[in-house]
């Protein structure tokens, strides 16, 4: 017999799933997160966190342990078969800007993010789903315990095999090389300096026979090489005999699997994370989108409203879309051997530029918006003190005026004054941007009325 609940529940406890706990948690919206893995993960895997990312983790207040924990990139350095090296810049270091505070990539173990991100969630581990169904009246599902209940909504975050995804029908679509594998491994090592990012060249010369990487805030080494057959002892004696191996953790062997799922959302099902989208493993972009998949998701789930969760979908599948189309551009310049396939300076891998100004929650009222429109990303800047992420940060909507000698709108929700910003929030004469609680404009506009008529629609519970 199934028992009625109106909680959420999320299927998988990776990234993409703790993130929407944690957002439904300061939601104050109900919910149960299941992994079918009896333990958390543990390897390295998605080991880069994109500048967007990170200013996700700060608005969920989780970002001075990342960066504790994390850190920078390490140089490349490539050994040539003569003995010498030869230095590789993957891109240059940015310096902080007024609008970006964290504009490199950091580097964490995927293990160690999910460690951070699962503090205080309430996960049931060795719990998997069984069966599914939904209706007017729900979501019917069972679990693989012989659990039956009803849930208001499901999210599948449980990666690109998704029980969810294949329950509900959508097609995955894209394809699989299997000529195209990589052997990855988490080791730790002696001999080896943890300054730079090892390249050791193939047969050709040209192409990546072995890379280890020292992974920030641990004594491991992320090993990756195209020979799948290779033991790691071969692998490194043959590269270099003076490397000594201590121990071999977590390994895998990944194929190139490029795909997207044809629906993000079914009815109240809804597909996250890799369940919806899987990258190569080519410029740190998977897991990010899948974090931001979930900030996305997690205040629409918190409205209960259907028009609102159907701009999940329509907002978060053309990202899916572009961000594969970045990483598969970047996984086929390493497979060409490309001299640059190793730099990572593309702006659009920060993932700041993208914008969901085509959505149906982009309203944008002035006769003449400046460059930062409806839809973008809500720049930082320093005020005072602080700065206006600080008054972003939470699961408010938030009202930002600038040149605005009016009262302030009272429309029950944090309203500033921000005229220090007003390059970034740039424009003409007196204007108001209406921030949504995942950091995007949602309303620009210069009367109060038209602010007041969105947030009515947008923020219905």
């Amino acid at each position: 017999m199934f028992t009625e609940s109106k909680f959420t529940l999320i299927v998988g406890a990776g990234p993409t799933g703790l993130t929407l706990a944690r957002q439904l948690q300061r939601h104050g919206v109900p919910f149960r997160i299941i992994e079918q893995s009896p333990t958390p993960f543990e390897g390295s895997r998605g080991k880069g966190l994109q500048p967007r990312t990170l200013e996700v983790l700060d608005d969920l207040g989780v970002l001075e342990e990342f960066l504790a924990s994390g850190g920078p990139y390490p140089s490349m350095l490539i050994h040539l078969p003569d003995g010498g090296t030869m230095p590789r810049p993957m891109g240059e270091v940015r310096e902080p800007s007024a609008t970006v505070p964290h504009p490199n990539p950091l580097m964490l173990p995927q293990w160690r993010t999910g460690e951070i991100l699962a503090q205080g969630v309430p996960v049931e581990y060795g719990v998997g789903l069984d069966e599914l169904t939904q209706d007017e009246s729900g979501v019917h599902l069972k679990l693989d315990n012989g659990e039956e209940f009803t849930a208001r909504y499901v999210v599948g975050a449980d990666g690109g095999k998704s029980t969810v995804r294949r329950a509900i029908g959508v097609a995955f679509e894209g394809e699989t090389q299997e000529s195209e594998q990589l052997f990855i491994a988490d080791v730790k090592l002696t001999g080896l300096d943890r300054d730079n990012w090892h390249i050791w060249l193939g047969p050709d010369g040209r192409s990546i026979g072995l890379a280890v990487c020292p992974l920030a805030g641990t004594d491991d080494f992320q090993l990756v090489s195209p020979e799948t057959d290779s033991s790691v002892e071969q692998l490194l004696s043959d590269a270099d005999p003076s490397i000594g191996l201590q121990h071999v953790g977590w390994t895998s062997r990944w194929r190139a699997n490029v795909r997207m799922a044809q629906r993000f959302r079914v009815g109240n099902i809804f597909l996250a994370g890799d369940a919806a989208h899987v990258h190569p493993p080519t410029g740190a972009q998977g897991l990010n989108t899948g974090v931001q998949d979930a900030y996305n998701l997690g205040w629409k789930l918190a409205t209960g409203d259907d028009a609102v969760l159907d701009t999940y979908e329509s907002e978060r599948l053309p990202v899916a879309a572009a961000v594969l189309g970045i990483s598969t551009k970047l996984y086929q310049r390493a497979v060409d051997n490309q001299e640059d396939a190793m730099r990572r300076d593309d702006p659009d891998l920060q993932q700041l530029n993208l914008n969901y100004r085509e959505s149906p929650l982009a309203v944008e009222h002035r006769a003449g918006p400046g460059v930062l429109q409806a839809g973008d990303r809500a720049p930082d800047h320093p005020r005072g003190d602080g700065r206006v992420f600080d008054l972003l940060r939470g699961p408010h909507f938030t009202l930002l005026a600038l040149d605005w000698s009016a009262d302030l709108p009272d429309l029950g929700i944090p309203a500033y004054r921000i005229d220090e910003a007003s390059d970034a929030y740039d424009g003409q004469g007196p204007r108001l941007f209406l921030v949504r609680p995942d950091n995007y404009i949602g309303c620009a506009a210069t009367d109060p009325a038209d602010v007041a008529a969105y947030l009515k629609k947008a923020s219905a519970a």
